[in-house]
């Protein structure tokens, strides 16, 4: 391990201090639960590492707050504490799932929700629920604010719009309207405390008979988190019957390979995304499962 200076403000204003002079040596930790690991591994996210800011002391980066129909998460939020959260709970569930299946309790107790995707990850777990949410990022550095799109955020495995001057500082969900159902699904190699192979999160509203809404978001399967926007539009209006559904899902895993192109893991791996989307798009509209 190098030495590593560690300095922990007390306010977002100090934290933003610390990081603007341009010092590409500085890097922003919350949970830290990926540091050691990391730069045992040489990961290039800690290359050249002098100094860590840690945020999880600031208040105003925590925090879960519901208001004119859209749900504020603070960026140091534990995925613990998203989980028992009384309004995850009831307004956004599929949430509250993609953070149960993380880790340990250990490091649901650590890690936070802007941890996990700021590093852009195939594997983060929360991405593919957000994208289908239509999550948008507040980043705030000592010139002002802005507001983004995660989708828009999201630029290539490990790689953000995040500048070196700038912290993401809380996630903004809408609350879906209207009668919304789906689910999210993770695959790993183990039951527990495993890096998801393949992840989706699906919501589907249905009006007489037809699909009024839909959104699909993978993770893991493909480079980065993805929103199928275009999948969506060309199955909204059609008649949600079982033949429509499994199109959805050949129409998923055609898109996959479109993104992701032929890999050594495309011949397990496409069938099964195929499966899991019909067996998830089958459960929202008839429930149970097929």
């Amino acid at each position: 391990m190098n030495n590593i200076e560690i300095t922990i403000p007390k306010t977002l204003q100090e934290a933003l201090e610390l990081i603007s002079g341009g010092n590409e040596g500085i890097g922003i930790i919350a949970g830290g639960t990926d540091v050691v690991a990391g730069m045992r591994q040489g990961s290039n996210r800690f290359g050249g590492i002098n100094q860590l800011v840690d945020v999880n002391h600031i208040k105003e980066m925590k925090g879960i707050t519901g208001a004119g129909g859209i749900v504020t998460i603070g960026a140091a939020e534990t995925f613990s504490g998203i989980i028992s959260n009384k309004i995850i709970r009831k307004e956004l569930p599929l949430l509250a799932k993609a953070c149960g299946t993380i880790g340990s309790v250990q490091i649901r107790n650590r890690a936070t929700i802007a941890g996990n995707f700021v590093n852009n990850a195939p594997c983060a777990d929360t991405v593919p629920v957000l994208l289908a949410y239509d999550s948008t990022i507040e980043i705030k550095s000592l010139a002002g604010k802005r507001e983004l799109p995660l989708a828009e955020f999201l630029k290539a495995p490990y790689r953000t719009q995040l500048n070196s001057d700038e912290i993401v500082t809380s996630i903004k969900v809408p609350l879906p309207k209207g009668d919304f159902k789906g689910d999210f699904y993770k695959l790993g190699r183990r039951r527990a405390v495993a890096i998801s192979r393949i992840t989706l999160a699906l919501l589907i509203e249905i009006k007489e008979s037809r699909i009024n809404r839909l959104r699909i978001a993978s993770g893991a399967v493909t480079p980065i988190g993805t929103r199928f926007n275009g999948i969506e539009k060309e199955f909204e209006g059609k008649t949600a019957d079982e033949k429509t559904l499994k199109a959805i899902a050949s129409r998923l895993g055609e898109r996959v390979i479109e993104v992701t192109g032929l890999r050594w893991s495309s011949e397990y791996k496409l069938p099964v995304v195929q499966q899991i989307c019909y067996q998830m798009l089958y459960s929202a509209v008839y429930g149970g499962g097929k």
